[in-house]
């Protein structure tokens, strides 16, 4: 414990942060809405002036339904996962969409990193100890999850087997 009485913060060993990929800045969403807009009104009015007048209602759903997916997508990409690894201790701190964030700790003793292979899907990245298996990095790609998964490893293994140098022990 320090002066303050809080527990000194352990040296952080390997920090990786996850966030999906999105293509579409701001300005670009509201492009693409534009351009979707632009062509289901050119749509509408076309069948509008051939007397098929119901089919308007169907173009506002479709506008309105295209406005909201894009409006989903740009929301989700608000999620993150940070992973913390120190000594003792790995964290796996997550941000929703929402701002909410949850933590787990997995205790490195135990802790393995495994990928699990999935038939005509992504493998799935895990880190598992001998009471909990945590699936983590879900918005990434498969030679993303095999590098991440390497580098935690590595990581790992350098936590748990550290090297010390002592000058006074050198020839």
């Amino acid at each position: 414990m320090d002066a303050t009485g809080a527990q000194p913060a352990e040296p952080v060993l390997f920090e990786a942060v996850i966030v999906p990929h999105r293509s579409l800045s701001p300005r670009g969403q509201w492009m693409v809405i534009g351009v979707i807009a632009t062509a289901c009104i050119l749509t509408g009015l076309r069948f509008w002036l051939l007397g098929a007048w119901p089919v308007v209602g169907f173009v506002a759903v479709e506008l309105g339904l295209a406005g909201g997916l894009l409006r989903l997508h740009a929301r989700a990409a608000r999620q993150s996962e940070l992973l913390l690894l120190s000594s003792d201790m790995l964290r796996v701190v997550r941000t929703d969409a929402n701002g909410e964030r949850s933590e787990r700790r997995l205790r490195t003793a135990w802790l393995s990193v495994e990928l699990e292979e999935r038939d005509g899907r992504v493998s799935a990245l895990l880190l598992r100890t001998r009471a909990r298996r945590e699936e983590v990095a879900t918005t990434l790609g498969e030679m993303e999850k095999r590098d991440l998964a390497e580098a935690l490893r590595a990581a790992l293994d350098t936590a748990r087997n550290p090297s010390f140098d002592n000058p006074q022990l050198r020839d």
